[in-house]
């Protein structure tokens, strides 16, 4: 059995139970990783205030990371409460020799005050923050008054309550050192009844938004928090998927908070979140909180679903039996007006015939030119749609095209989710030739996951070269198998295997089994 990955946490201990270490120990728990618990500060708390604080020692701290150093390193190491500038530098030294042997993430929790508003740092730690831990963290979780005070700055109320200011704020601590950043707004950022945190990453940036958790019992998020992006981080995930899995374990522990004394209870982190539908975020596309409405449940399976550059092929494809094409013609470097007016040719001519026969066509990119053309569907990538701005966005919304998107990451079914689409493209399924790629095979495991977590209808591409990959794409769970390659010059010798082999593979019960996690399908920064 393999062991599972090892994460520190340099943090404080909390008398109450709650927070600090004990709440650290409680997401390590439920994401699978050993937890080192290296006791940073001691505090006297119960549930209604902090008693007492006691930081321990440099040479303390330092003494338990030599020891975990000789038997124990780390794949991730998290800091919460540290005491002073001295330990601060402590940390940030072992992070540099840890380093020196291989590849370690540093998430930094500024555990700056007490959610009662207890201070527990002084200008000295604050200037170790910003010159020791933030040039070398891989994620900075603040939250928007920890971000402020990080930058130098002073919260002022009502001024920066709004979540207009999260983003600017995550750019200027961008700016010193951190790889990524995510400010959570459970303290004050909430749009239509959502908590909205500020995701700036390298893989991307927007608004996570799930809804908020009534309940009093909040002890212990921050930390449940930037634990859980330490634990994603150590299994292998990037930044910006560990941040969604945490967003999703930190929910998960608020519904299941309780109390324990006379204030608000713990927050409990548990198993169970990872394949849970409701706690899978929304991403923006920009900084505007956009969350699209959701669509109505499809009358119609996609079923085989055939990408092809021309109308004629589209004909080729109906005639065949096919009821869901997508007509994909590459754009040349230098588009002129003749090749425009081939491209309108070819839609019309598309859109005519799928009419019909009431089969569903999506034209790929060009969704203005197809709209005005009468094309009821269309298929962008995720990189299409940031380019076209929130104008470009909203526009194609007041359009109601029926929208497919593509998505290869956990990021990136979020992000598609918010805009409610007709169906979200799972892949690569099978490594494929079609076109390059960063993203690892995404696997039956993980299509299996997408179709249980998405909101909307999973279409599976990629490397779908035979019928025995097409029914367990089917038995995934896939509304939708595309091909691309393996349709051939006649359709009609392939499209009737696929056919009765895609009905096989929903005759199976795999889909009603799916797994606990997915897999990371990115191989992370270093």
């Amino acid at each position: 059995m393999t062991a599972p990955p090892i994460v520190w946490s340099i943090a404080g201990t909390d008398s109450g139970g709650g927070a600090g270490l004990s709440a650290d120990q409680r997401a390590a728990d439920a994401f699978g990783v050993h937890l080192c618990p290296v006791v940073a500060a001691v505090t006297a708390q119960h549930s209604r205030g902090v008693k007492h604080i006691a930081p321990m020692s440099p040479a303390l701290i330092d003494a338990q990371l030599q020891a975990l150093a000789e038997d124990m390193p780390p794949r991730a190491i998290k800091t919460g409460l540290l005491g002073g500038a001295e330990q601060v530098r402590v940390v940030a030294r072992w992070v540099d020799r840890m380093r020196q042997q291989g590849p370690v993430d540093l998430i930094v929790d500024p555990v700056l005050a007490a959610s009662t508003g207890a201070s527990f740092v002084d200008p000295a730690t604050l200037a170790a923050y910003r010159d020791e831990l933030l040039p070398r963290a891989t994620v900075a979780t603040p939250n928007r008054r920890e971000a402020a005070a990080l930058l130098g700055q002073v919260p002022d109320g009502a001024a920066d309550c709004g979540p207009e200011h999260l983003p600017r704020l995550a750019r200027a601590l961008l700016g010193t050192g951190t790889q990524a950043v995510c400010i959570t707004g459970g303290d004050s950022s909430d749009v239509g009844g959502r908590v909205l945190d500020w995701l700036a990453s390298p893989q991307a940036e927007g608004w996570l938004a799930l809804p908020r958790v009534a309940t009093p019992h909040h002890h212990g998020t921050g930390c449940t928090f930037a634990s859980s992006v330490a634990a994603a981080l150590a299994r292998g995930f990037v930044a910006a998927d560990a941040i969604v899995l945490a967003k999703m374990a930190t929910t998960h522990a608020l519904r299941h908070g309780q109390a324990a004394g006379a204030g608000p209870g713990r927050v409990n982190a548990g198993t169970g979140f990872a394949n849970d539908p409701s706690l899978l975020p929304l991403l923006s596309w920009g900084e505007a909180p956009v969350f699209a409405a959701a669509r109505s449940a499809p009358g119609r399976r996609i079923g085989l679903y055939a990408i092809v550059d021309s109308a004629a092929r589209v004909e080729q494809l109906l005639a065949a039996g096919c009821r869901s094409v997508q007509l994909r013609i590459k754009t040349p470097e230098r588009p002129d007006a003749a090749w425009f007016e081939a491209l309108a040719h070819e839609i019309r001519r598309s859109v005519q015939a799928c009419a019909a026969t009431a089969a569903e066509l999506f034209v790929n990119d060009h969704w203005a030119l197809a709209h005005a053309l009468g094309a009821q569907g269309v298929h962008l990538g995720q990189e299409d749609l940031l380019a076209l701005g929130e104008t470009g966005r909203q526009a194609l919304r007041d359009g109601g095209m029926a929208l497919g998107i593509s998505s290869h990451s956990l990021w990136e079914l979020c992000r598609a989710a918010s805009s409610a689409p007709r169906y979200i493209a799972c892949g690569p399924v099978w490594p494929t030739l079609t076109k390059a790629m960063p993203w690892r095979p995404q696997g039956t495991h993980n299509l299996r996951w997408w179709c249980h977590m998405a909101s909307a209808p999973v279409v599976a591409i990629g490397g779908i070269l035979s019928t025995d990959q097409a029914a367990a794409a089917a038995a995934s769970g896939a509304d939708g198998i595309c091909l691309v390659r393996t349709i051939g010059p006649n359709p009609a010798d392939s499209v009737s295997a696929f056919l009765r082999a895609i009905d096989q593979g929903r005759a199976s019960a795999e889909a009603a089994n799916p797994p606990a996690w997915p897999n990371p399908t990115l191989d992370p920064l270093r």
